[in-house]
């Protein structure tokens, strides 16, 4: 063999060795980039009529499987729920009752013949606690929300065209979404000493001028954390699609305050010391979103934030275009007939049940409209309801009539805009005539 052809075979040598050491490389690199990731899960939240619940658990099983494959029977969903406030934090465990279970996409979307992703929708209702991830705290006297444990089983085999899977447990928590609530940001206002958070909803930008909605929360949401607000109860509905429609797009700011607005209240004047920072933080928001119309900002509220829906009227009646104070916590003997004065030209939508015992309607919302009434009032109205039921259809008591809630959950009502009446010979709902309300100069 001659010298050059020694040569060159060292060299073809030196470049086989080479390129499949490369490519020995390559093959172990795509190996571990295919290798599927364990299995885990994520949680669905969703507010309800009584506040926040989980509804859905979204497994990402690593591997594809059929459309079919899974059934109600084949995983089991267990739940622990710890409240670490508490002294003894555990406050309950159990299985979930799973309702439906269908092969998804990433987002949960049922697929049309394979995916990766398993959904289980669980069963809920106002007196299943199972699948609340909050917990009220009647020491503290405050909603929290807290961690909620899942351990999803395999019960039954799972077939597919690779072959059986089997004896999985899940239990690695990868992610949740709240909705409604994950479309609100959050932020803070300072003002002296008072720092009082809020979440705010901001509408798709038009080019035109958007109201703004205030709604300030009940004695048992206040804190540092303003998702609460929007989520121990349903006010997180102001941002869905069925209310920003009456107004064309709506700002929504929900206020939070460290402790509850009738914090410094006196009882001979029935004050507030949050209200210089409220109107503070209020009128700060409105400079900081240039095309908030001054003349459509609205303020609601539920029994406390109803007390301070009240003490913001009363104090500034010219800067609100209407106001909708729901079972208000605002004693009648309180009010002063100047206050009346000062309150009976703002439009006014008052909510309660006759049924609500912690803040009686004869003591409070019902000798104050009939006040403004004979003031002079031309555009205050009051939906007093006999008691607060499900309007759903879907939770029932044992004798079959509508499931009842406490009497003074009247905010119910107001969230799904089931509040309504005759005004002109004309049935209007609450929203539709909130969005009708603009100050006239």
């Amino acid at each position: 063999m001659s010298i050059k052809m020694k040569k060159f075979f060292k060299l073809f040598l030196l470049c086989t060795i080479v390129f499949g050491t490369i490519f020995s490389f390559r093959v172990e690199a795509l190996a571990k980039e295919v290798k599927p990731k364990p299995p885990s899960y994520q949680t669905v939240t969703e507010i309800e009529d009584w506040g926040a619940m989980i509804t859905k658990v979204i497994v990402n099983l690593g591997r594809s499987i059929p459309v079919k494959s899974v059934t109600t029977h084949t995983f089991k969903v267990h739940v622990t729920r710890v409240d670490n406030r508490l002294a003894n934090p555990l406050l309950e465990k159990g299985y979930r009752t799973v309702t439906n279970a269908y092969v998804a996409d990433k987002k949960g979307n049922p697929s049309r013949k394979s995916g990766n992703y398993v959904v289980f929708e669980m069963e809920i209702g106002p007196s299943i606690s199972l699948g609340s991830p909050m917990n009220f705290d009647i020491d503290s006297f405050t909603n929290s929300w807290i961690h909620s444990k899942y351990v999803i089983t395999q019960q039954k085999d799972i077939v597919t065209p690779r072959g059986k899977i089997s004896g999985l447990i899940i239990d690695t928590y990868s992610g949740g979404s709240i909705n409604l609530v994950d479309e609100f940001s959050t932020g803070k206002s300072t003002y002296g000493d008072i720092t009082l958070t809020y979440a705010d909803f901001k509408p798709t930008k038009d080019h035109q001028k958007n109201p703004l909605i205030i709604w300030l929360h009940g004695g048992g949401e206040g804190g540092t954390d303003p998702t609460i607000p929007i989520a121990a109860n349903k006010a997180a509905n102001f941002s869905s699609s069925s209310i920003q429609s009456y107004f064309g797009g709506a700002y929504v700011l929900a206020p939070q305050t460290p402790t509850y607005w009738m914090d410094g209240s006196r009882e001979e004047n029935g004050s507030s010391k949050y209200e210089g920072a409220l109107m503070n933080l209020i009128t700060n928001y409105v400079a900081q979103n240039k095309d908030i119309d001054l003349k459509r900002i609205y303020i609601g509220g539920n029994s406390n934030g109803g007390y301070m829906t009240m003490r913001m009227i009363q104090r500034f009646p010219r800067f609100f275009a209407a106001a909708f104070p729901t079972c208000e916590a605002l004693r009648d003997t309180l009010i002063s007939n100047r206050d009346i004065q000062r309150m009976k030209d703002v439009p006014i939508w008052f909510v309660a049940a006759k049924t609500d015992t912690i803040v009686p309607v004869n003591d409070f919302v019902v000798p104050t409209y009939n006040r403004l009434i004979d003031a002079g009032a031309k555009n205050v109205h009051l939906s007093l309801f006999d008691n607060v039921i499900d309007t759903s259809g879907l939770y029932k008591k044992e004798d079959g009539t509508p499931y009842e809630y406490d009497g003074h959950w009247s905010w119910i009502y107001v969230y799904n805009n089931e509040v309504s009446k005759f005004i002109n010979n004309k049935k209007i709902t609450l929203m539709k005539w909130l969005s009708n309300q603009s100050l006239s100069h």
